[in-house]
């Protein structure tokens, strides 16, 4: 038997039940599906988090206060304030590999313009901010080194602040108040878009640190701080001078523990890779498991068709028909239905994806390798559980088979 003649008489058999064949195939159909859609979707928020991290800044590293044992109680990152201003600029100022640096201090506050409010993070930055966190000012400047030594009532909105709270109009040269604070609006940054963990960046107000601690929250010391290395091969170098100099500076003797932490945009970003990915591999093994339920119902079909094709197959194997050509005619039907159930899945699959774009904080990516995975997954469930089927028909005895009524 040539191939041709092969799937002429699969495809016949096949339409011959027709919709027996469809709901088989539905199977497969939603099988697929689901693996494009979920992978379409972990993939998506994988590259959303990659991407938010990366918006973070060039070569960033965050020194944390905290991190100590006090009384056999462990505090950890951000637990006790030994961090100040002044450890920063010494940061600059004595560590070759660092560029940029800036005191980082922030908290919610409700923002009030004439009859608008908006409730936003504030966040207190130093004069490096926008180098540091790679943001620039697109309307409007930022503030200088004098007006954040002076503790000056100035503000820098983001997108999203200055939308809900000026509705159209110009912002800058504006007074708005920040806890009762007066401030007035001297610029506008670009837009950063959603950060990692939903929410948007653009969502926040930049006040001088100094105003920050003095006037708006009542602080002494810092929390966070960021920092800028010079190259990406400099983070490492930038590491190790900046914990050399902070242990100096906090007078921390040798083998007693670090009261600071410091961790890189690279750690992060590995950290969150990590996640995601174990995220997307959960949501494919979830989904993979329809494409199983597809391939048993395609075994249940095949197995039901044998039985009711004995007489056929008998007839087939006294014209000459060997074993050979009986189970590649039912192999082929199985891999038919699920070659076409995967295809059909693969376009049910990015449809959905293209759906959820609309709900979904990240949009899905469809991935050529996820199709090839999915199409591929279900060519083999179709020979899986259409070999035995395939193989139970080509072992029939002939005589057996013609007397079947």
């Amino acid at each position: 038997m040539t191939w041709y003649l092969t799937l002429r008489i699969a495809f016949r058999a096949l339409l011959r039940n027709g919709l027996r064949t469809f709901l088989t195939m539905l199977g497969m159909i939603i099988g697929v599906a689901a693996v494009i859609s979920m992978l379409a979707i972990g993939t998506g928020a994988q590259q959303s988090v990659s991407a938010s991290i990366a918006s973070l800044g060039t070569n960033t590293l965050i020194i944390m206060a905290g991190s100590s044992t006090t009384g056999g109680v462990r505090s950890g990152a951000g637990g006790r304030s030994t961090l100040t201003a002044d450890d920063v600029q010494v940061i600059l100022e004595e560590c070759s590999a660092v560029g940029a640096a800036t005191p980082m201090t922030q908290q919610g506050a409700q923002i009030v313009y004439q009859n608008q409010n908006w409730f936003t993070q504030v966040s207190g930055g130093g004069v490096d901010y926008p180098i540091v966190r790679n943001w620039p000012v697109v309307e409007g400047r930022f503030f200088t080194e004098d007006e954040v030594r002076v503790s000056a009532k100035l503000c820098v909105l983001g997108r999203v602040v200055a939308d809900n709270l000026f509705a159209g109009e110009d912002p800058l040269d504006k007074v708005i108040r920040i806890r009762n604070v007066p401030m007035r609006v001297i610029g506008i940054l670009g837009e950063k878009g959603d950060s990692a963990f939903g929410g948007s960046q653009d969502d926040v107000i930049l006040v001088p640190y100094t105003t920050a601690m003095r006037r708006i929250f009542r602080q002494d010391s810092l929390r966070t701080a960021l920092v800028s290395a010079r190259t990406p091969e400099d983070v490492d170098r930038a590491r190790q001078q900046m914990t050399a100099l902070l242990r100096e500076r906090h007078k921390l003797s040798e083998g007693e523990e670090d009261d600071f932490t410091i961790r890189s945009q690279a750690e992060f970003a590995q950290a969150a890779d990590e996640s995601t990915r174990v995220f997307t591999m959960l949501l494919g093994g979830i989904a993979s498991v329809s494409l199983l339920v597809g391939g048993i119902g395609i075994m249940n079909i095949m197995l039901v068709s044998v039985t009711e094709r004995i007489r056929e197959i008998g007839i087939r194997m006294a014209l000459g028909a060997r074993g050979k050509d009986i189970l590649l005619q039912f192999l082929v039907e199985a891999v038919v239905i699920s070659l076409l159930g995967g295809a059909l899945g693969v376009g049910l699959g990015y449809a959905v994806a293209l759906l959820s774009a609309a709900w979904s904080q990240w949009p899905p990516v469809v991935t050529p390798s996820s199709i090839i995975l999915a199409f591929g997954f279900s060519a083999i469930v179709g020979v899986f559980f259409g070999l035995y089927p395939a193989v139970k028909a080509s072992q029939l005895d002939p005589i057996e088979a013609l007397r079947h009524e």
